[in-house]
């Protein structure tokens, strides 16, 4: 049983709540992508995706992982696995990380970075693979995950004092997020069941906390919208039963 004072335990609490509540509605407005991943679904990705990193990748807690992803559903399945499999997120610098994990866009810079394992996300609809050839020794996440559990179960449980979060120079425990996340959700206002519209990245500062852990200590919903469309903005948050909208500066 994940602790309550760790990511895992907030994803727990929301799942024992409602199980088939929706969490996190994509919207890609760039190419008309919309996905919905109720709560079970989430932690289906999520399990996959720690079993990947534990089993196939022979990930050790407190390793580092670097996440080099855009604001897309993804990326709240990568921060959770790798909270839930007890690595410690970088989200400011990838050099020396064990695990590197890019999207198309930063390709590249993931290659410098020189992780142990570099895994690449093509971030197609439903999570489908690259259609070209990766470099050698680059893992295609569409081609890895599937044939993993939906169940995970760490071999060492994160400990609420455990580091979870490299960001802005300092080093954050499990504790210290989900303090963190109950904080945040009384700055935005988040009552339980809110609905929160935003364009921030769940795997970077601005939104680790604001489109992930504190509509999760709030067991709220979630719709993320990348390459935002503001003439849209309106009628999908009318659509979308939004309850609190907030967007970068």
């Amino acid at each position: 049983m994940a602790h309550p004072e760790t990511p895992a335990g907030l994803i727990a609490a929301a799942l024992a709540a409602e199980p088939a509540k929706p969490f996190l509605t994509f919207y890609d407005d760039a190419t008309g992508e919309r996905v919905e991943l109720s709560l079970t679904t989430l932690e289906n990705w999520v399990a996959k995706t720690a079993n990947l990193l534990q089993d196939g990748l022979a990930t050790e807690p407190g390793e580092r992982a670097a996440l080099l992803l855009p604001a897309h559903w993804q990326a709240a399945v990568w921060m959770l696995a790798a909270w839930s499999a007890g690595l410690v997120v970088d989200l400011d610098a990838p050099a020396g990380a064990e695990v590197v994990v890019t999207g198309p866009e930063r390709f590249e810079e993931a290659l410098v970075a020189g992780g142990r394992d570099t895994v690449a996300l093509a971030l197609r609809p439903l999570g489908g693979p690259f259609t070209e050839t990766l470099p050698p020794g680059v893992l295609d996440y569409g081609v890895e995950v599937p044939s993993y559990a939906d169940a995970f179960t760490p071999y060492v449980p994160p400990d609420p004092t455990a580091p979870a979060l490299v960001v802005g120079g300092h080093t954050l425990t499990c504790a210290d997020l989900t303090n963190a996340a109950r904080v945040r959700a009384d700055e935005l206002g988040l009552e339980t069941g809110a609905r929160v519209l935003t364009d921030t990245n769940p795997a970077g500062s601005d939104g680790y906390l604001d489109a992930l852990l504190a509509p999760l200590a709030r067991q709220a919903s979630v719709v993320l919208v990348r390459n935002l469309d503001e003439t849209a903005l309106e009628r999908r948050a009318t659509n979308e039963k939004v309850t609190l909208t907030h967007l970068r500066g």
